[in-house]
């Protein structure tokens, strides 16, 4: 009888380990993390060159992100749909986004994006005007139009600084908003008197005999960080972990395309349609880690100035 027990209860003592191994190796596989779905509102400009780095060289996969990017006309487009968390984080200049924390939007820098080389005349950004137009420096753009990607963003207040500092009335400059890809056709045709255009667009204007009248993210302040990638607040309280991830990808694509600039020319064929003998010609901005916080304290100074920014703003609210 003893020998009959013993023999039962080593038969349930091996049932119950092979039951609980089951149970655990069931647990271990429904537990497997899947990449989290991230969607990043962008630019097709040469400034979010990184991030294109950054997938492609798998900077996030590592760290267990699937990014989608999408293209926007510019940052003001982008900053709704991260506040409405259609995209969970998002590239846009500093003006927009102090305008919108202004305006009670919650949106929080989790990461630098582009700056200003700091250098007249080889800068990836200037203010154009067609070969043939009397306009000579940025004073003469008083009751003159100018192109701007979106309205109410850094272009606004980096080109009145150059007319400022050239002694002329900003406030009577006028903007247009107009995608950058339309902005050269659009100067040559007379359609505006001036354009402010970032790379790769600054090649098509000059190469249809445009030229430079500033340089008006050097006139506004040296080594002006531009813009940054962004997320929502409540997108940082509900997945800390992943804004983590997501600024530690960015610091490691910045500072990967700041490293490799033939890669970082490269890669911008991919997702523009610029050709590969323009591209060579490009200025490439800076892509540092950090952001230039006085700079970016100007921008806002001179927001309220011009009126933009209805009360003064402090940078570091917008930093988390």
């Amino acid at each position: 009888m003893r020998l009959r027990h013993l023999a039962v209860l080593l038969l349930s003592t091996t049932l119950l380990a092979t039951a609980c191994s089951a149970s655990e190796g069931t647990e271990q596989v429904s537990t497997l993390r899947q990449p989290d779905k991230v969607t990043v509102g962008v630019i097709p400009i040469l400034d979010v060159a990184p991030i294109y780095l950054g997938v492609q060289k798998g900077f996030f996969a590592k760290r267990d992100m699937d990014v989608t990017l999408k293209q926007e006309a510019g940052g003001a487009d982008i900053i709704p749909a991260v506040v409405r968390q259609k995209y969970q984080f998002g590239f846009s200049n500093v003006v927009s986004l102090l305008l919108a924390q202004q305006e009670g939007n919650p949106v929080k820098m989790v990461s630098n994006g582009v700056a200003s080389t700091g250098v007249h005349d080889q800068d990836f950004a200037a203010l154009m005007v067609r070969g043939d137009s009397p306009i000579k420096s940025p004073k003469d753009l008083e009751g003159k139009t100018v192109a701007a990607n979106t309205l109410q963003n850094i272009v606004d207040t980096t080109v009145r600084q150059s007319v400022r500092k050239d002694g002329g009335d900003p406030a009577k400059v006028k903007f247009t908003p107009m995608p950058f890809p339309d902005q050269p056709a659009a100067l040559k045709a007379g359609d505006v008197d001036a354009v402010f255009v970032v790379e790769p667009f600054q090649q098509a204007v000059l190469a249809q005999g445009g030229r430079k009248i500033a340089d008006s993210y050097v006139d506004t302040a040296l080594n002006l960080t531009v813009a940054t990638y962004f997320t929502g607040l409540q997108q940082k309280v509900d997945n800390p972990g992943m804004v983590k991830r997501f600024t530690a990808a960015m610091q490691e694509s910045l500072a990967y395309a700041d490293d490799h600039p033939d890669e970082a020319r490269k890669i911008i064929s991919s997702y523009t349609e610029i050709d590969p003998a323009t591209i060579e010609k490009l200025t490439l901005p800076k892509w540092p880690a950090d952001v230039n916080r006085d700079s970016m304290q100007t921008l806002a100074d001179l927001a309220l100035e011009d009126g933009l920014l209805a009360k003064p703003a402090h940078v570091e609210n917008l930093f988390p």
